[in-house]
Protein backbone atom coordinates (compact mmCIF):
# COMPACT_ATOMS: atom_id res chain seq x y z
CA UNK A 1 0.00 0.00 0.00
CA UNK A 2 1.29 3.46 -0.88
CA UNK A 3 0.88 6.39 1.52
CA UNK A 4 2.11 9.99 1.24
CA UNK A 5 2.96 12.03 4.31
CA UNK A 6 4.65 15.41 4.49
CA UNK A 7 7.64 16.71 6.39
CA UNK A 8 9.82 19.76 6.01
CA UNK A 9 13.48 20.54 5.42
CA UNK A 10 14.86 23.70 7.02
CA UNK A 11 17.79 25.58 5.53
CA UNK A 12 18.61 28.71 7.53
CA UNK A 13 15.23 30.36 8.11
CA UNK A 14 13.53 28.86 5.06
CA UNK A 15 11.51 25.64 5.08
CA UNK A 16 10.78 23.41 2.10
CA UNK A 17 8.00 20.83 2.12
CA UNK A 18 9.22 17.26 1.69
CA UNK A 19 6.93 14.51 0.40
CA UNK A 20 7.60 11.18 2.08
CA UNK A 21 6.12 8.25 0.16
CA UNK A 22 5.96 4.94 2.00
CA UNK A 23 5.13 1.75 0.13
CA UNK A 24 4.76 -1.71 1.66
CA UNK A 25 4.64 -4.85 -0.45
CA UNK A 26 5.48 -8.54 -0.38
CA UNK A 27 9.06 -9.30 0.44
CA UNK A 28 11.57 -8.31 3.09
CA UNK A 29 13.74 -5.23 3.34
CA UNK A 30 13.89 -1.56 4.16
CA UNK A 31 14.95 0.82 1.42
CA UNK A 32 15.31 4.58 1.96
CA UNK A 33 15.88 6.79 -1.09
CA UNK A 34 15.86 10.50 -1.83
CA UNK A 35 19.26 11.82 -0.64
CA UNK A 36 18.93 11.12 3.13
CA UNK A 37 21.89 11.63 5.47
CA UNK A 38 23.18 9.05 7.98
CA UNK A 39 20.77 10.09 10.76
CA UNK A 40 17.79 9.44 8.48
CA UNK A 41 19.25 6.15 7.28
CA UNK A 42 19.52 5.06 10.94
CA UNK A 43 15.88 6.01 11.57
CA UNK A 44 14.64 2.47 10.92
CA UNK A 45 16.21 1.30 14.19
CA UNK A 46 14.65 4.12 16.25
CA UNK A 47 11.30 3.68 14.51
CA UNK A 48 11.23 -0.12 14.98
CA UNK A 49 11.97 0.20 18.71
CA UNK A 50 9.48 3.05 19.21
CA UNK A 51 6.70 1.15 17.43
CA UNK A 52 7.35 -2.07 19.35
CA UNK A 53 7.46 -0.22 22.68
CA UNK A 54 4.03 1.28 21.91
CA UNK A 55 2.23 -1.91 20.86
CA UNK A 56 2.64 -1.39 17.10
CA UNK A 57 4.63 -3.54 14.70
CA UNK A 58 7.40 -2.78 12.28
CA UNK A 59 5.91 -4.61 9.28
CA UNK A 60 7.62 -7.80 8.18
CA UNK A 61 7.32 -6.67 4.57
CA UNK A 62 9.38 -4.85 2.02
CA UNK A 63 9.24 -1.16 2.90
CA UNK A 64 10.32 1.51 0.44
CA UNK A 65 10.56 5.11 1.67
CA UNK A 66 11.06 7.84 -0.93
CA UNK A 67 11.83 11.39 0.20
CA UNK A 68 11.12 13.94 -2.53
CA UNK A 69 12.41 16.10 -4.04
CA UNK A 70 15.28 13.68 -4.51
CA UNK A 71 17.82 16.37 -5.38
CA UNK A 72 17.45 18.15 -2.02
CA UNK A 73 19.63 16.86 0.84
CA UNK A 74 17.57 15.77 3.89
CA UNK A 75 19.36 15.92 7.23
CA UNK A 76 18.75 14.96 10.84
CA UNK A 77 16.54 12.72 12.90
CA UNK A 78 13.48 15.00 12.76
CA UNK A 79 11.99 12.82 10.00
CA UNK A 80 11.56 9.84 12.39
CA UNK A 81 7.92 10.66 13.14
CA UNK A 82 7.14 11.42 9.49
CA UNK A 83 8.46 8.03 8.37
CA UNK A 84 6.93 6.16 11.34
CA UNK A 85 3.46 7.57 10.66
CA UNK A 86 3.88 6.66 6.98
CA UNK A 87 4.83 3.10 7.90
CA UNK A 88 1.87 2.77 10.28
CA UNK A 89 -0.54 4.10 7.64
CA UNK A 90 0.92 2.01 4.79
CA UNK A 91 0.65 -1.14 6.92
CA UNK A 92 -2.95 -0.26 7.92
CA UNK A 93 -2.11 0.00 11.63
CA UNK A 94 -3.64 3.50 11.68
CA UNK A 95 -6.18 5.20 9.42
CA UNK A 96 -4.83 7.89 7.15
CA UNK A 97 -7.80 9.79 5.74
CA UNK A 98 -6.56 13.25 6.75
CA UNK A 99 -2.84 12.61 7.05
CA UNK A 100 -1.97 14.45 3.83
CA UNK A 101 -3.30 17.69 5.34
CA UNK A 102 -0.52 17.98 7.94
CA UNK A 103 3.22 18.46 8.14
CA UNK A 104 4.57 15.84 10.57
CA UNK A 105 8.01 16.17 12.18
CA UNK A 106 9.67 14.82 15.31
CA UNK A 107 12.63 12.81 16.54
CA UNK A 108 11.64 9.53 18.18
CA UNK A 109 13.24 8.11 21.29
CA UNK A 110 13.34 4.34 21.57
CA UNK A 111 10.39 4.44 23.98
CA UNK A 112 8.34 6.46 21.48
CA UNK A 113 8.57 9.83 23.17
CA UNK A 114 9.33 12.81 20.97
CA UNK A 115 12.37 15.04 21.18
CA UNK A 116 12.23 18.69 20.08
CA UNK A 117 13.24 19.64 16.56
CA UNK A 118 14.99 22.65 15.06
CA UNK A 119 13.21 25.11 12.78
CA UNK A 120 9.66 24.64 14.07
CA UNK A 121 8.68 28.26 13.38
CA UNK A 122 9.90 28.09 9.77
CA UNK A 123 8.03 24.81 9.32
CA UNK A 124 4.81 26.31 10.73
CA UNK A 125 5.04 29.38 8.51
CA UNK A 126 5.62 27.28 5.38
CA UNK A 127 2.77 24.91 6.27
CA UNK A 128 0.41 27.88 6.64
CA UNK A 129 1.58 29.39 3.33
CA UNK A 130 0.98 26.10 1.52
CA UNK A 131 -2.51 25.59 2.96
CA UNK A 132 -1.90 22.66 5.30
CA UNK A 133 -4.48 22.31 8.10
CA UNK A 134 -1.72 22.19 10.67
CA UNK A 135 1.48 20.58 11.83
CA UNK A 136 2.26 17.72 14.20
CA UNK A 137 5.43 18.40 16.17
CA UNK A 138 6.80 17.64 19.65
CA UNK A 139 5.06 19.50 22.48
CA UNK A 140 8.41 21.03 23.43
CA UNK A 141 8.28 23.10 20.21
CA UNK A 142 4.83 24.61 20.77
CA UNK A 143 6.23 27.80 22.37
CA UNK A 144 8.43 28.28 19.30
CA UNK A 145 5.45 28.53 16.97
CA UNK A 146 2.92 30.27 19.20
CA UNK A 147 3.44 33.55 17.33
CA UNK A 148 2.67 32.11 13.89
Amino acid sequence: MLVKVFGSAVFGVEATTITVEVNTEKGIGYHLVGLPDSAIKESSFRIAAALKNNSYQFPGKKIIVNMAPADLRKEGSAYDLTIAVGILAASSQITSKEIENYIIMGELSLDGTLQPIKGALSIAIKAKEEGFKGIMIPIQNVKDIAIS
